[in-house]
């Protein structure tokens, strides 16, 4: 049987065949695309959340780092300033 066609050669398909063919083509090309990236079979939704916990680690150790290095240049900069202003009121002795 030949599907019928437009005047201008297209075919005509039933919306709801037509949505069909779409959602089947979309989940075979999801799949497709998974099993490029290695994440197919029984396995892959455990991968899946593995991979997002080991991204929410990788936020929060750059987040711990940059708070780390924050608090270190802070303290070195109070240090200096603690250390300058006993400098100036002769804190350490005669000094010269």
């Amino acid at each position: 049987m030949t599907p019928p066609r437009t005047d201008d050669g297209h075919l005509r398909i039933p919306e709801d065949e037509f949505e069909a063919m779409l959602a089947r083509a979309a989940e075979k090309g999801a799949r497709h695309a998974l099993a490029n990236a290695g994440l197919e079979g029984d396995e892959a939704a455990f991968d899946i959340r593995d991979l997002r916990v080991l991204l929410d680690f990788i936020r929060l150790v750059r987040r711990t780092a940059v708070k780390t290095v924050v608090h270190v240049i802070t303290t070195g900069v109070m240090l200096a300033l603690l250390t300058g202003v006993a400098i100036k009121l002769k804190v350490f002795g005669s000094g010269g």
